[in-house]
């Protein structure tokens, strides 16, 4: 299938992925709404990329879908630059002590720490984001031919690692960071992706364990059988 058509179809999948989060979200900031929804709208592309390959190997009708995973991939990490520039710009306002949870206090004439968790997170997201850098660049077969096939799987297994490093991320902003605090009053509507985004995670997580033991299984009866 051709390169474009397919890079194309992703995109307008990707966009379309943004609607429901940010026509979902019409009572809060326009600005936080567009890189919560671009946020929101990666972890999907991401979750799909990696529930592909264990979906493959209880369905066969997943197995044609497999060749989207480079696509899906790159325009995850699209996606998930945009989000960190958008949050660094319109949140942060490129204040590294702000990304890393600290407040300048006039009465104190220098930085306190007012957000303990949301530096860590921080820190994990973008550490993600970084990572899936290297798998984007090299989403292609001169990749595969430079490296090796066997090179090349090894560095792409860093995709669990982003996925594990994106769960944690969102996982403090959806659960932990709007909640009720000595300085900051509970949003009134909290966000509805919270239960989606827990469901989908476990889906995965029960997946690859699945497909683990399958594969331990499969590799015990034939060498039995040897």
């Amino acid at each position: 299938m051709n390169f474009y058509f397919k890079h194309t179809i992703v995109m307008a999948f990707s966009a379309t992925l943004t609607l429901p989060f940010w026509y979902g979200r019409l009572d809060w900031d326009p600005e936080m709404r567009l890189w919560r929804a671009i946020g929101d709208a990666s972890f999907i592309l991401l979750l799909l990329l990696l529930l592909l390959g264990p979906l493959s190997r209880y369905f066969r009708s997943f197995v044609k879908l497999l060749p989207w995973r480079r696509e899906l991939g790159i325009w995850f990490a699209i996606l998930a630059i945009a989000h960190s520039l958008l949050v660094l710009d319109g949140w942060v306002r490129w204040d590294w002590m702000r990304f890393f949870g600290y407040e300048f206090i006039a009465q104190l004439d220098r930085y306190a720490r007012i957000e303990p968790g949301f530096g860590l997170s921080n820190l994990i997201g973008i550490i993600a984001t970084f990572i899936a850098l290297p798998l984007m660049v090299t989403s292609a077969n001169w990749a595969v031919k430079r490296l090796g096939g066997s090179s090349w799987k090894w560095l792409h297994y860093g995709a669990y690692t982003v996925f594990y490093g994106v769960v944690l991320h969102s996982l403090y902003f959806l659960f932990m960071h709007y909640t009720e605090s000595f300085h900051r009053a509970v949003p009134e509507n909290l966000n509805w992706f919270r239960y989606p985004f827990l469901i989908g995670a476990l889906v995965l997580l029960t997946l690859q364990m699945g497909a683990f033991v399958s594969t331990i299984r499969r590799r015990g009866r034939q060498e039995s059988r040897a």
